[in-house]
Parts: structure tokens; sequence; C-alpha cells
């Protein structure tokens, strides 16, 4: 089992920034990609970003690449989401997701374990 727990979620005006973690505990010695999914009112979760294990290859939705950068810190079973140049069509409530192996994917069914989310406002 893995626990995951975001935090850094809050209010923010257009085109401010925040920065979403992740922590991760349980059984985190064996190899994961992370990722980052969003769910706003009504509508589908859909795929944010993701990262492989080793943090060389990531992966981003067209809508927030340029202005969203995912990283990860292994030694402390971490993963962030820097969210620059906000916009309130990012308003959602961010969750990160683990699965087991090495290779990051869009796909969140693909997931094994998932955070309980953090909550991103983005007023006009």
């Amino acid at each position: 089992q893995v626990q995951l727990v975001e935090s850094g979620g809050g209010l923010v005006q257009t085109g401010g920034s925040l920065r979403l973690s992740c922590a991760a505990s349980g059984r985190t010695s064996s190899p994961y990609a992370m990722g980052w999914f969003r769910q706003a009112p009504g509508k589908e979760r859909e795929f944010v970003a993701a990262i492989n294990w080793s943090g060389g290859s990531t992966y981003y939705r067209d809508s927030v690449k340029g202005r969203f950068t995912i990283s990860r810190t292994n030694t402390k079973n971490t993963v962030y989401l820097q969210m620059n140049s906000l916009k309130p069509e990012d308003t959602a409530v961010y969750y990160c997701a683990s699965r087991r192996g090495t290779d990051a994917n869009p796909y969140g069914g693909l997931y094994d374990y998932w955070g309980q989310g953090t909550q991103v406002t983005v007023s006009s």
C-alpha cells in the first residue's frame, strides 16, 4: 500500500502561481511513476502531468504546457506540480496518483493509488 497526501492548493488570482506537493508513504521502495490529475465541478477527471521514476521523462496535457512543471525528489518520496500563469479554467480539485513501475502514463486507469485531492481556485 502507498499513501499519498497532497498539499499546496488554495485561492489565487489569474496569472498567479501555486506549487502543489504530493508526499508518498508506505511501500515506496519499489519504483513508481507519478501523475497529477484534476477534476472540475460537473466535469470528468482529466490528466494534467506525469513523470517517470527517474524524473527524466515528463508528459503534459496541451493546455498546461509551458505553464506547469512536474518534478520529483525520490529521496523525499515527493512529487511537485509548479503551476504558473494560472487561469480560471485551471480551477479544480487536483489529485496525485502513483503507479507501480518506471514509466509514466496519461491514462488514469493505470494508476494504483490516489491522494485525497487539494482544491485549486483561480479567480478572474
